[in-house]
């Protein structure tokens, strides 16, 4: 599989502070997740992606044209949501779509029409005829993502796009993402603080921190645990299916709740071994759940010994 942002080396400084320090990256196609925490240099990183600032030193392509150089030709193949409002008073919804559309080169009548037709995507009725300034933040988090995409670019960059969202609307903008690959063929990278969106919609992640790349896999690889484990919960009689268990050779660990066991066992048919247990100890299973990694987990331990590393 061909990246479509692949970076070597890059370093840039600002005076006396170094904001990424030998970042070596390579973007497959997919929805991949950005985290770090503050200061780890996400911004840096997506501006010097989309060539609006120089590199110290390093060198990389993006989307198959040259690093800064090509800086005109990036923006134009590239969708980009800033976390930051960035629209122009006393313009409608449609009219801000439609100038976003028209930078790209597309004709003004053809932007318009096409402003219609995102804005439809992204769930905006009548209230796109009202000047932007009179919208609350969801409303302006979807007229970004609207000028993001209206230019039908193969490659988006969204910075925080669920911020200020409410739990529905914030399910809705995930699944126009998600369709966006998977019916549009579009490649997204997600900078994002949010863990759960990254784990809803993402196919991989990376981690950033102390200005370097310290975790870039594909996010069913991190999910996977050391040994297959499920949680089981079931009804019937506890120490008769513990037993069962344990003559199958398979490891059960109470949760702390009714009826709530974590089962681990070093074999590949964990989940048919554990029914059969299940039989001969005359217990019925009501949930059977796979264990997985927690991203969370991962995020901390990676930011935390990236901090060790750099103290």
């Amino acid at each position: 599989m061909s990246s479509l942002i692949q970076l070597e080396n890059i370093v840039k400084s600002y005076r006396s502070t170094t904001a990424l320090n030998g970042v070596d990256l390579s973007v497959e196609p997919g929805i991949t997740g950005l985290l770090g925490p503050n200061g780890a240099g996400k911004s840096t990183l997506i501006k010097i992606i989309l060539g609006l600032i120089r590199v110290t030193s390093g060198s990389g392509e993006v989307l198959g044209c040259r690093l800064y150089r090509d800086g005109r030709r990036i923006r134009n193949k590239i969708g980009y949501m800033p976390e930051d409002d960035c629209y122009i008073p006393g313009m409608s919804g449609i009219e801000v779509v439609q100038f976003a559309g028209s930078l790209s080169g597309i004709p003004p009548t053809e932007a318009l029409r096409r402003g219609h037709e995102i804005l439809d995507f992204c769930g905006v009725k009548q209230e796109r005829y009202r000047n932007i300034e009179t919208y609350s933040t969801g409303m302006r988090q979807k007229v970004k993502f609207a000028a993001a995409i209206v230019h039908d670019p193969e490659f988006l960059i969204l910075d925080e796009p669920t911020s200020g969202l409410d739990p529905e609307e914030r399910e809705a903008l995930l699944n126009r993402i998600k369709i966006l690959s998977t019916q549009n063929g579009k490649s997204v990278l997600l900078s994002t603080h949010i863990l759960p969106d990254v784990q809803q919609i993402c196919d991989r992640v990376i981690i950033l921190a102390k200005g370097q790349i310290k975790l870039n896999d594909r996010l069913e690889v991190l999910n996977q645990t050391v040994s297959p484990t499920v949680t089981v919960r079931f009804e019937g009689d506890h120490d008769s299916f513990v037993s069962s268990l344990e003559r199958a050779r398979l490891r059960a660990t109470d949760l702390n709740r009714s009826n709530t066991l974590k089962i681990e066992g070093d074999i590949e048919d964990l989940t048919d071994q554990v029914w059969k247990a299940a039989s001969a100890a005359n217990v019925a299973i009501h949930s059977l759940v796979p264990a997985r990694n927690s991203l969370e987990e991962i995020f901390m331990q990676t930011v935390q010994e990236a901090s060790v590393a750099n103290s």
